[in-house]
């Protein structure tokens, strides 16, 4: 009997090409591509090698906190283990111990952050919620202590370094250069990535999100909630590995005080919260600010974790998904021509708070350099300007331009306020 179209329909079926997700990826993989073309001083494509390690190790942590609801403190665990398990391989193949080739030592690290969190994380996740973002901290802590109980793995306070130029080239590339760094850098970062997107269209990723939105319903239908919170722990332990090996390979040297410290777990979970862990896009967001804040930021201000603080707190009161949600809202609002005309409101918001901003920003510094640097007498340099940390002048000229930016931005805001009631209210499906 000839097949039918009916038969050939069930056999077979297509699915149409997302022309649109294909080409987010092409721009992404360009943009990889192009970056050290674009930025070419040796600051510009240190940074650009950290955002994309970075991008793999915060998309990591967000399957624990945005696809699964797991608070962790102890991620850095994970990629402090990752990297120096890769810097000890990375050594044992320079002396010829045995054969690894540079471009497999992420891989390496990989299976490294599999392992630890295979057997670290069926302890963490055998409770959810607080108790498990509490296990989770006292793990990292007790890593962070056995540092320095184990010198002869750690390093000391010294902590393990390497070279990453051994062996034969590998198509030509020895790695010794910054650039061919990167790029090996941007290849698995753009790997990881798609690999990670795919994750959350698995049945496995699925069944995770269930877990984070409703626990009980998953287990009245059959399934075990800690295995599924395990498997994704596993997952994310793997790509975090990863991360921590391209940061060996980047700076040829890892220390624990740096790789496993409780701070650097809660830098990963505060710039993912604040490029958005509700959105896939959202940590790669939060990775460019975590280098832009702990690289630029750090250089022009002492205070730049006052700084840091202040904008995680007024993210967390007005826009607690991240800067990723505000992204969506207005792409939202864009598609429907209903952004135009909140064009003028933005752009008086933001002078407005750009205002209030620097009048803060003045006494801030003013008082950090009455506190740190009161030996170098009180005058100081702020944005081209030449401020006296001990006249009142100073203090209530600053105080000044603060109250008048927020005066005026509260003006703003309130009027901005009305037109956008008015275009959500016409966006309303």
């Amino acid at each position: 009997m000839p097949f039918s179209s009916a038969a050939t329909h069930r056999g077979y079926h297509f699915r149409p090409l997302n022309l649109g997700r294909m080409l987010v990826w092409g721009l992404f993989a360009l943009m990889l591509a192009l970056a050290p073309q674009l930025f070419r001083s040796s600051l510009a494509l240190t940074m650009l090698a950290q955002i994309g390690y970075l991008i793999i190790i915060c998309l990591s942590y967000n399957i624990l906190l945005g696809q699964g609801g797991m608070l962790s403190f102890g991620h850095a665990v994970y990629t402090g283990l990752g990297a120096f398990i890769a810097v000890h391989a990375m050594n044992l193949a320079s002396q010829g111990t045995i054969t690894l080739p540079l471009v497999l030592v992420p891989l390496v690290g990989g299976v490294a952050g599999m392992f630890f969190a295979a057997l670290l994380g069926y302890v963490s996740t055998r409770k959810a919620g607080t108790t498990f973002a509490m296990i989770t901290l006292g793990i990292g802590e007790l890593m962070a202590s056995m540092a320095l109980m184990f010198p002869g793995f750690f390093g000391g306070e010294g902590g393990v370094s390497t070279n990453r130029v051994y062996g034969r080239p590998f198509f030509g590339f020895d790695f010794g250069a910054s650039i061919q760094v990167y790029y090996l850098i941007a290849v698995y970062c753009f790997v990881c990535t798609v690999a990670m997107f795919a994750f959350t269209g698995t049945p496995l990723g699925r069944m995770l999100n269930a877990v984070r939105d409703n626990p009980e319903r998953v287990e009245f239908v059959g399934y075990n909630t800690q295995r599924v919170r395990h498997l994704a722990f596993i997952i994310a332990g793997f790509f975090a590995g990863i991360g921590g090996a391209l940061t060996a390979i980047q700076f040829e040297i890892v220390t624990a005080a740096d790789s496993l410290s409780v701070v650097r777990s809660g830098s990963y979970l505060l710039f993912t919260f604040l490029g958005g862990a509700t959105f896939f896009f959202g940590p790669i967001i939060g990775a460019v600010l975590l280098v832009l804040a702990s690289v630029l930021l750090s250089e022009l201000t002492k205070a730049w974790l006052l700084y840091l603080g202040l904008a995680f707190l007024f993210m967390v009161m007005f826009a607690p998904g991240g800067i990723a949600s505000l992204v969506m809202l207005n792409l939202r609002l864009a598609s429907l021509g209903k952004l135009r005309g909140l064009g003028t409101g933005y752009l008086a918001l933001a002078g407005t708070a750009l205002v209030a901003v620097l009048g803060a920003a003045a006494m801030v510094e003013m008082t950090y350099h009455l506190q740190l640097n009161e030996a170098l007498g009180p005058q100081m340099s702020f944005l081209g300007a030449t401020l006296d940390a001990k006249a009142i002048d100073s203090w209530v000229g600053a105080a000044f331009v603060l109250l008048t930016g927020g005066g005026l931005f509260e003006l703003c805001r309130r009027q901005f306020a009305r037109q956008w009631d008015a275009a959500m209210e016409g966006a309303a499906p």
